[in-house]
């Protein structure tokens, strides 16, 4: 077969721009490419290893606090401070804020079912924060206040004439309303998020218990996790996130970062931390690092869920991700001097916020698996000088896929489906975390997450108009250069494999290249109609 392919041809071809492309190779491919790509291997290999152990060891916390039952919130019986609260009657005053724009499809599922809380009527308020720039929208938002104001409940339809600060900038102005200065805690809740009306309940005790208790944060349900495919890859990431990280740092160092929504503060934990600042697209990442910096604690109830949709189409997704992968990188160079010169809380503490918390998981993680996985493996193929041993190339991530993976036990088939979406999508996390550290373009770019709501569920039941199948042909959404280009990239090298390699690794560039052709040409995610 290598004979027919690479046998010289009866035709006599010019082949001077060819002959001139393998003598540049050549000439660099000795004192250039492999000395860069032994360095690029050595480098990897220590981040995968950086990786490998804060994975090993999260788990085996985790396995600890379940086995032994030592989970943070647990050392709490909420059923006796709810009878003690029920005997005091001494119900604190709560504001909740719903922060939205342009949220056409889950206005209405937000502001009903925390609307419909339990909690005694005169002791909490609801606050729509509502920064949209279609003025009908806004008017059936406010109709939609009206009508639980008419109810008897007390909702606040706050508006603004600008959208300085976005999420921040609107919760930050929400709190220096005058009728919150009787409040106590805060919940949030995003506009596609539905708490269940024993939310405060659950939740509120806590804080009630325990005075350096600064944020109780709830546990995310996703309720299209079985839209399409992509949902499915995406709750097996989150599972892990709240199975894991939040549970190993809420009962280990009482510290975690704030998922923005479905959690509820104390104010005064907000007003010590300085407040809600926009200076990156991770605000509540932002307020959690500097709350517990002034020695606050926090709580991770995972027995409490809050339903809420997940993106369900890949722009949308791409969007969220540059946003969660951007701000913290750029609030790691913004706060590192902080965070070390911080005397109030241990140097172990601060420690693990920088390295773990930040550098490790927001950093280290999304590069190894990008440059490691999708070019310095693929390029070591077609330069087999440069060894990969098999430890560093195969068991170690194998161990990092299975420890993240088990968080989601009836997705476990999905696993090689989950690995391919991940590694595509470290592209953009990469390329995210270096605008934020570099503070490059679109480093504050804020892109409201899209969210469907019921507009699937009217679209299988509705014919496709001819301008729904047009958009699906809509070249300049659909194309995506960057994962076509790695691609072809991976392609190239698992040929190279196929033909010449002696280690099978053609088998992972093959599947590789075929994930990030299908993200490539958007053949993933919910096709919305317009």
């Amino acid at each position: 077969m290598r004979n027919l392919i690479f046998e010289e041809p009866d035709m006599k071809v010019p082949d001077y721009a060819s002959s001139q492309l393998r003598y540049a190779w050549e000439s660099i491919r000795a004192p250039v490419i492999i000395p860069l790509l032994k360095l690029a291997v050595i480098l990897c290999s220590v981040m995968s290893v950086m990786l490998f152990v804060e994975r090993v060891v999260m788990a085996t916390v985790c396995a600890i606090v379940k086995v032994l039952g030592k989970k943070k919130y647990r050392k709490y019986n909420l059923d006796v401070m709810k009878q003690k609260l029920h005997r005091s009657q001494r119900y604190p005053n709560v504001l909740i804020q719903i922060p939205m724009y342009n949220e056409k499809e889950v206005y209405k599922l937000s502001i009903g079912a925390v609307c419909g809380l339990s909690w005694p009527s005169d002791r909490f308020i609801v606050q729509v924060l509502d920064d949209s720039t279609n003025p009908i929208l806004r008017e059936l938002v406010e109709l939609e206040c009206q009508k639980w104001i008419a109810k008897g409940v007390n909702v606040k339809y706050e508006t603004r004439k600008h959208r300085n600060g976005y999420k921040a900038g609107a919760l930050k102005e929400g709190l220096e309303k005058q009728y919150v200065e009787d409040c106590e805690f805060v919940a949030i809740f995003d506009a596609d998020f539905q708490p269940d009306t024993d939310f405060l309940w659950n939740t509120i005790p806590y804080l009630i218990e325990n005075p350096k208790l600064g944020l109780v944060q709830a546990r995310w349900k996703f309720v299209n996790s079985e839209e399409c495919i992509m949902t499915r890859l995406q709750e097996m990431s989150l599972d892990y996130h709240f199975t894991v990280e939040q549970e190993v740092g809420s009962s280990t160092y009482s510290f975690f970062g704030f998922n923005g929504t479905a959690g509820i503060w104390r104010i005064q934990a907000i007003k010590d931390a300085g407040g809600w600042k926009d200076r990156t697209t991770v605000e509540d990442m932002d307020l959690a690092v500097r709350a517990s910096l002034q020695g606050w604690e926090f709580v991770f109830v995972g027995d409490v869920t809050v339903k809420n949709e997940l993106p369900s189409t890949f722009k949308a997704y791409r969007y969220q991700q540059h946003r969660w992968s951007c701000g913290p990188a750029n609030l790691l160079k913004k706060m590192t001097r902080e965070i070390l010169l911080c005397r109030r809380v241990s140097i172990f503490k601060r420690l693990h916020l920088i390295y773990a918390f930040f550098f490790v998981r927001k950093i280290v993680a999304h590069w190894v698996t990008f440059f490691f996985y999708c070019i310095v493996i693929p390029a070591c193929v077609i330069v087999p000088e440069v060894q990969l041993t098999k430890k560093v190339a195969i068991y170690i991530p194998a161990t990092i896929t299975i420890l993240n993976a088990i968080s989601t036990p009836r997705s476990l088939h999905l696993l090689v489906c989950w690995i391919l979406f991940e590694n595509v999508m470290s592209l953009h996390r990469t390329k995210a975390a270096i605008i934020g550290l570099l503070e490059a373009n679109r480093v504050n770019e804020w892109v409201v997450t899209e969210k469907l709501g019921n507009a699937m569920k009217q679209k299988n039941n509705t014919r496709p108009s001819s301008s729904s199948r047009i958009s699906w042909f809509r070249i300049s959404e659909r194309i995506h250069p960057l994962e076509i280009i790695v691609g072809m990239f991976m392609l190239h090298c698992a040929i190279y494999d196929l033909l010449f390699g002696q280690d099978h690794f053609f088998v992972y560039l093959l599947l590789q290249a075929g994930a990030f052709f299908t993200m490539g040409f958007g053949l993933v995610g919910t096709v919305v109609p317009n």
